[in-house]
């Protein structure tokens, strides 16, 4: 007998923790439940710690906030049935934003499958538009490969959700391992020829912009980017997902374009004559009416998804490849001087304002100041809505990985697991969410997670007792009907955080923000600031609807 009979020493359960182990996997969130138990039980006593979140889809963005604050692999786990549709959002999620993510669902019995057995749903077939790729496992000697191969096909060119469903019996049988050895990953070879054009529009721009999108970080390329800025001097506007990966300190960095990006970004997109298009998708928040999206403008984009070149808008030149391999093959051709000081007029003359009249709390003041205050190594995760965008408009980041925000899906209920699983990832960095009233509830028992594994994640709610978007478009485009978005009879927040043992405070004028912001800062476990704001308070700019990027309205002129 060869040795090899060693191969049958394991189960399907055995051997999934033991490959995660190996692949250097040492965190998972999940919940257990009927068809996902030898999993479990094969996790216990195991190298690698398990987070018991309250709810499938807060395991799913934990998994999504470890690693959007890493770039390592996230992983979550869950029963079949209800608790893999409970991930769905969570892939949806990752799909859009482009994360590395490894979901593992325990499936009925294969001899049940089809036969509307208890707790039995089609979840390769649901997950299928929303993953890289879904897998159920049909056969115990195939575990080994596909696991091996989901791992490494969420980590490699453009990331992105992978699902592995795993029917009872495979886990409970006798499986073989074999080792898996990837085929040299397809990267795309930079066509040359392309380069050249690239170059030759660089040469000639008067008026050129670097339009940065989240591939950069996907890329780590971060480092590349500022090589290329700093050589060239080119204005530089980020999409939500990308904030960060231009530094702050810059002094050409717009911020963020689109519908609520600054007027000073968005204006010099539709002025520009060549647009730099970094790891960016021209998602239809960013452009607006998609006609007179930087129409005077020459596309140069850079991607290493050939799927995403002219997808949305035609490219002059199209670079498909790792960025860190595109990005030092541009030539540095130093921007002329007159546009760069224009640039900088609009940035002087369209810069944010903090002189809030009256009493209450400004949103826009809080985070300013909470950005200036924190550590820079900080992470901040968003939920979706007003508040989302003002700290888009108003805090700076040093890395993409030190903002997390929902961008594509837009999902509320975000922003809670996300920093609970930035913490578990960063245990040593503050971590902060900003949520708003309504989006905070949409995940609220997740405070459970935080209290049983103290995290110190810190939690800002900016409350308006609105529905607070939503509100917004219902006044400035629906002639004031306000429809199903007043949240007046949310709880005490600050009561319900203390019933986990979280400790924190409510505050209601602007006099208290400092002193508030310096007890969050300070604190050593979890804190809450229940901040109230005025609920007639809407974000500024706004690209309506159907309108141009530099068709924006103002609070002056709305």
């Amino acid at each position: 007998m060869s040795l090899r009979n060693e191969d049958y020493l394991m189960t399907g359960a055995e051997l999934t923790i033991d490959l995660l182990a190996k692949h250097g996997v040492k965190e998972v969130f999940g919940y257990p439940g009927g068809a996902i138990m030898p999993i479990y039980d094969a996790l216990y006593g195991a190298p690698i710690k398990h987070y018991l979140t309250r709810h499938e889809q807060g395991a799913g963005f934990a998994a999504v906030g470890f690693a959007r604050s890493t770039g390592k692999l996230g992983v979550c786990f869950a029963t079949s049935g209800p608790g893999a549709t409970n991930l769905i959002t969570a892939l949806a999620d990752a799909m859009m934003d482009s994360v590395p993510l490894l979901a593992i669902t325990g499936q009925v019995p294969t001899a049940a499958i089809g036969s509307d057995a208890f707790q039995e749903i089609d979840v390769l077939g649901m997950s299928l538009s929303c993953t890289k790729h879904s897998y159920m496992v049909e056969h115990p000697e195939d575990l080994a490969e596909i696991l091996q191969e989901a791992m490494h096909l969420a980590q490699s060119g453009r990331p992105g959700p992978v699902l592995v469903d795993i029917p009872k019996d495979i886990q409970m049988a006798q499986v073989p391992f074999h080792p898996w050895l990837a085929a040299d990953d397809y990267l795309p070879v930079l066509d040359l020829k392309q380069v050249a054009i690239a170059n030759q529009l660089l040469s000639e721009a008067k008026r050129p912009v670097a339009y940065v999108g989240g591939g950069v970080q996907a890329a780590d390329a971060q480092v590349q980017l500022m090589q290329f800025l700093e050589k060239t001097q080119m204005p530089a506007v980020s999409t939500l997902k990308a904030l960060g990966s231009v530094l702050p300190d810059y002094e050409y960095n717009l911020g963020m374009l689109g519908m609520h990006g600054g007027q000073a970004a968005n204006l010099a997109v539709q002025e520009c004559d060549v647009l730099v298009c970094i790891g960016a998708r021209f998602d239809d928040r960013v452009t607006g009416n998609l006609g007179k999206f930087a129409a005077k403008a020459k596309v140069i984009h850079l991607d290493i998804d050939a799927a995403e070149i002219g997808k949305r808008k035609p490219a002059k030149a199209s670079l498909v490849a790792d960025l860190k391999t595109s990005l030092p093959q541009l030539e540095c051709f130093v921007t002329e001087q007159a546009w760069r000081d224009h640039a900088k007029e609009m940035m002087i003359e369209h810069a944010w304002r903090y002189d809030y009249p009256g009493e209450k709390v400004y949103a826009p003041y809080l985070l300013s100041q909470l950005s200036q205050r924190m550590p820079s190594t900080g992470v901040v995760c968003c939920d979706v809505g007003q508040h989302q965008m003002w700290v888009a408009q108003h805090m700076k980041f040093s890395h993409p990985s030190n903002h997390l925000s929902s961008g594509g899906a837009g999902t509320m209920g975000f922003g809670l697991p996300a920093a609970i699983g930035a913490q578990v990832a960063r245990p040593n960095d503050f971590v902060i969410t900003v949520s708003g009233d309504g989006s905070i509830m949409m995940n609220i028992q997740e405070l459970a997670t935080i209290r049983r594994n103290n995290l110190p994640v810190k939690i800002l709610i900016l409350d308006n007792q609105r529905l607070g978007m939503v509100r917004q478009w219902q006044e400035l485009f629906f002639e004031g009907r306000y429809s199903e978005t007043d949240l007046s009879d949310n709880p005490d927040f600050v009561q319900l955080a203390a019933v986990f043992g979280i400790a924190g405070q409510t505050i209601t004028h602007a006099n208290q923000v400092d002193d508030a912001i310096t007890a969050l800062v300070n604190s050593k476990g979890p804190y809450i600031v229940h901040a109230c704001i005025d609920d007639k308070e809407n974000v500024w700019p706004l690209v309506p609807p159907g309108a141009a990027n530099d068709e924006m309205m103002t609070e002056s002129g709305k």
